[in-house]
């Protein structure tokens, strides 16, 4: 009854911890209306994406992916992203798949995109740490661009449980992409973003798993400057493995 007690005071300070962390981000998000003069746009946005793996076989396995994103200080609906994926396992921890996706992009205006796109999955449990590493090839079809966009991404993730909480873990994790060619009226060659998050992972049950924290996403867009538009993102994901 003790070691329960414990235990739930520590969540207790855990959630706490979490709470005023989220209310310092929050608060922060109103600033991205102040302009500072700086050629470098910002908003304030919520992604909500939730994850589902299906065992097909003993060596397939289906995905599917729903995943909202909210901008303009979480106002109005920013982009929709439906990604379909098969699988299959080559061993315990490497995974190849092929997928595709479509993603509406609402603001402006509405304007759509396909993607066909592969990716090498590896992932390993370590007794301090989880990693996983994921490197995607994606050939894009956009709304009124000329031509078929090639685009290279590659994720590092690592989780690292808490001795005292064992359903909680830190997550950290990083994404970069990268356009491998120019399409007309459409991306640029060369660096498109970097994802940058930070936050905590709770593990409800074997099937189901949730993130939240802070992601920043730095992106290059045809606009003067390397990086001239910086996305402040609360991300809340869930995963649920079947």
């Amino acid at each position: 009854m003790v070691s329960l007690h414990r235990q739930s005071k520590r969540s207790s300070k855990l959630a706490s911890l979490l709470v005023v962390a989220l209310v310092c981000v929050l608060g922060a998000g109103p600033l991205s209306n102040v302009r500072a003069a700086s050629s470098v746009a910002q908003d304030f946005r919520l992604w909500s994406p939730v994850y589902l793996f299906v065992p097909l076989s003993k060596s397939f396995i289906g995905y599917m992916e729903v995943n909202p994103r909210f901008g303009g200080d979480v106002s109005e609906l920013n982009q929709l992203l439906l990604r379909p994926a098969i699988g299959y396992k080559l061993t315990d921890h490497l995974s190849i798949w092929q997928g595709y996706a479509w993603i509406g992009n609402y603001q402006p205006r509405f304007a759509d995109e396909h993607r066909v796109f592969q990716q090498l999955v590896y992932s390993r449990k370590f007794p301090s740490v989880k990693i996983l590493s994921r490197s995607r090839l994606e050939e894009r079809i956009i709304d009124n661009a000329d031509g078929t966009a090639v685009r290279v991404r590659t994720l590092l993730r690592a989780d690292f449980p808490l001795p005292d909480l064992p359903d909680w873990a830190i997550v950290v994790f990083d994404e970069v992409f990268v356009n491998l060619n120019t399409v007309g009226r459409g991306p640029e060659g060369g660096l498109d973003q970097n994802r940058f998050f930070l936050g905590l992972n709770r593990r409800f049950t074997e099937q189901v798993n949730m993130d939240l924290g802070y992601q920043m996403q730095a992106q290059n867009n045809s606009r003067s400057g390397m990086i001239n538009q910086i996305n402040h993102v609360i991300l809340l994901q869930m995963w649920i493995n079947l």
